[in-house]
């Protein structure tokens, strides 16, 4: 029997709402202040604020004190080893640097984990107060609405998300991909929320989403609601070196991989 077998998706999917749902609106009282830089990490560009550690803190708390004896992982904080067979895995804000500069597009991301397999996952879009979920078992839904991915499309019809990498030497690899790319596709789009992008793909609001450089914490929660919703995940490997994430519809995915392989965005 599992070691998480003592807890269902359904009930740490409920956990973890409600944990977004507090940390998101202490980032929005922090949005309406002065947004202050904490440090920095990967390079003088990848920047950490006061608020990315104080929601970090505020899962951190909400959750253990509900399950003491499970695992976690957030982008911000010293990993908690667990001994339930449950892990979270947290990023506080997904999309900091637009947070920094007043745009409206970060989310906090909560994804719960048991035995290694993401069963539920929780993405809140905070400057629109909009809520993604699912578990397995379950749908994926925005604000209660089931989502569904974007019907097939022809390649050169699909909008196709990407992001860039704090490291100079990756972004030049990746810029030349993208405009490889970019001939081959409806446009591009570049967020700077990979959480946001995957919810976008699941609920049909972009076609596909290809970038190197992603954490665990970025795209776990966000990945299981885009599967949910009818889309293939894959994690490869990047022309950077880094781990790189490709998702789009499962009925269209294979076309999709062959685009971004073609444009260089894999290292083969």
């Amino acid at each position: 029997m599992s070691a998480g077998a003592d807890v269902t998706p359904a009930e740490l999917l409920d956990l973890a709402h409600t944990a977004a749902l507090e940390a998101a609106e202490l980032v929005r009282e922090h949005a309406r202040g002065t947004v202050r830089v904490a440090a920095t990490k990967s390079s003088d560009i990848d920047v950490v604020t006061v608020a990315d550690r104080a929601s970090e803190e505020l899962i951190r708390r909400h959750i253990l004190r509900a399950r003491p004896h499970d695992a976690f992982l957030g982008e911000e904080g010293d990993d908690v080893a667990g001994t339930s067979g449950v892990r979270w895995i947290v990023d506080p804000i997904d999309g900091t640097v637009n947070f920094l500069y007043g745009l409206p597009a970060f989310a906090v991301s909560i994804a719960a984990e048991v035995d290694g397999e993401v069963v539920a996952g929780v993405v809140v879009d905070v400057a629109r107060g909009i809520v993604h979920a699912g578990r397995l078992g379950g749908p994926a839904t925005r604000d209660g609405e089931v989502l569904s991915v974007r019907d097939p499309a022809p390649l050169a019809q699909r909008l196709v998300a990407t992001g860039f990498s704090y490291l100079r030497d990756v972004r030049v690899v990746q810029g030349a991909a993208v405009a490889r790319l970019l001939p081959e596709v409806r446009d591009i789009r570049r967020s700077g929320s990979c959480a946001l992008d995957l919810c976008a793909v699941a609920s049909g609001s972009l076609d596909g989403y290809v970038e190197e450089g992603v954490n665990l914490w970025d795209h776990a929660a966000a990945g299981l609601i885009a599967r949910l919703a009818g889309a293939r995940l894959e994690v490869r490997t990047g022309a950077g070196g880094r781990d790189l994430v490709v998702c789009g519809p499962d009925h269209g995915f294979d076309e999709l991989l062959s685009a971004v392989r073609s444009a260089g965005f894999l290292r083969e």
